[in-house]
């Protein structure tokens, strides 16, 4: 499937040779998609969501972020929809405080992912994180998680043991390091380890290890938001997402958007490139497929 770089915009009717969808519902990302560097949202980006809304397209959010870190963003972009977060085990709806779907990792697993990350040649390369009750429980606070705590808004509690936290099960588990090449090694042992119906292993950028409930994933979030909550269709939707994470809801959507940044292989299976988050991809992208 041809794909038009972000310089060289195709029309919509060009997409795989298809008829202009009839879009319903958008889902977008947060980092690396509507909030680059600044963290923050763009003026364009804030007025082409507001203008699709105003063409009766309902918007909503889909991260890998913790609940409470990604509700400001729902806020700037005037979602009224529930919010998909922790990769889609934690959908609740910030109106009204419902939550409409928690999948938590299996206590047991959670245990083995610590004693992994624990092994001597690993412990110090990982800053590991254990989310419950949408809390984040570290071991301590390392320098990366302090960053990491610093772009979410949130305030880690450090406890020593993460095993003290398991009387609760985590909602995600994550493993933080700056080496690209641990965290690809990390991947790939474990998904040697575990088959995805036992745990969904994933990248959301490319220091962040993150392991989720199996029937975990954005597809499964937007899924479940679109034809279980709205009565929405696959081919209604778009998605628009920049990483590893975010593929299983590009291939869900009837118009799936990469940003253009986004690794090579996210690229290849979306159906348009947009420009990349600081180039305003996302207002570019709805320009072009809802407005």
């Amino acid at each position: 499937m041809h794909k038009p770089p972000a310089t060289q915009m195709a029309s919509p009717e060009a997409v795989d040779g298809a008829v202009k969808a009839d879009i319903k519902l958008l889902v977008v990302d947060i980092d690396g998609t509507i909030a680059g560097k600044s963290n923050q949202v763009s003026e364009s980006v804030k007025k082409a969501i507001l203008a699709a809304q105003a063409k009766g397209v309902l918007v909503a959010i889909a991260t890998g972020r913790m609940y409470r870190s990604a509700v400001r963003f729902h806020q700037e972009i005037g979602s009224n929809l529930p919010l998909i977060a922790y990769q889609g085990a934690w959908i609740q709806d910030p109106v009204n405080g419902q939550l409409h779907r928690h999948l938590p990792v299996n206590r047991a697993t959670a245990v083995e992912l610590l004693d992994y990350f624990e092994q001597p040649e690993l412990r110090s390369l990982l800053s590991v994180h254990f989310y419950i009750n949408d809390d984040l429980y570290v071991r301590e606070l390392s320098l990366d998680t302090k960053l990491y705590a610093q772009r979410s808004g949130i305030h880690p509690i450090a406890v020593g043991d993460l095993r003290l936290t398991l009387d609760n099960e985590p909602t995600k588990v994550l493993a933080l390091c700056n080496d690209v090449q641990v965290i690809q090694q990390l991947l790939g042992n474990l998904r040697r380890q575990y088959t995805p119906a036992e745990l969904y292993l994933t990248t959301s950028v490319a220091t962040f290890f993150e392991a989720t409930n199996p029937f975990v994933n954005k597809g499964t979030g937007v899924r479940y938001l679109a034809e279980e909550l709205l009565g929405i269709q696959a081919c209604n939707v778009m998605t628009i997402g920049d990483n590893f994470n975010d593929v299983e809801m590009l291939e869900y959507a009837g118009i799936g958007v990469a940003m253009g940044d986004a690794p090579p292989q996210v690229q290849a299976i979306a159906q348009w490139v947009a420009p990349n988050v600081e180039e305003e991809g996302v207002a570019a992208a709805i320009e072009e497929f809802i407005l």
